[in-house]
């Protein structure tokens, strides 16, 4: 098992950014770092597992929904050092948008296993909710890309 905190090297995390009838799907995270905040889901990829199966697995564990990939959104380095300069969390973070499939699925989010929550909200709530400036920024270039593509 890779070690999260102060880790050998950086670890590949898969974000979501699930747009459905409802607006936008988040979670409030379950573990650090930024433990009881809202996100997106998403997690650690497996060793054998594409970042593509890693974005689906990782939606479906934390709201218990079935996703369709619409497309990568961007790459971003997360990268967080102590108070003596070590590097205590390194994460290349892939972010993808998806949508659910109301037919085949419902849209009852349930918190799975790194959840403490799942809901969904408007895109304006979420400008309200101070969460981490490039989750914004993802949501929001998610937003744009679900628009142009005329989901």
């Amino acid at each position: 098992m890779v070690k999260r905190e102060y880790p050998e090297r950086p670890i590949i995390g898969v974000g979501v950014v699930v747009l459905g009838p409802e607006g936008i799907l988040l979670i409030k995270r379950g573990n650090p770092p930024r433990q009881g905040t809202w996100s997106l889901p998403g997690g650690a990829q497996k060793l054998g597992e594409t970042v593509e199966e890693c974005a689906v697995r990782e939606v479906l564990e934390e709201t218990g929904l079935q996703v369709s990939l619409i497309g990568l959104i961007d790459v971003i380095n997360s990268i967080q050092s102590d108070e003596n300069k070590h590097i205590r969390y390194h994460y290349t973070l892939v972010d993808f948008a998806a949508s659910i499939d109301t037919s085949m699925t419902s849209s009852v989010a349930k918190p799975g296993s790194d959840a403490q929550d799942a809901r969904w909200f408007n895109h304006q709530e979420i400008a309200k909710m101070g969460l981490w400036e490039e989750t914004q920024r993802i949501i929001d270039l998610a937003v744009e890309m679900y628009e142009t593509l005329g989901l």
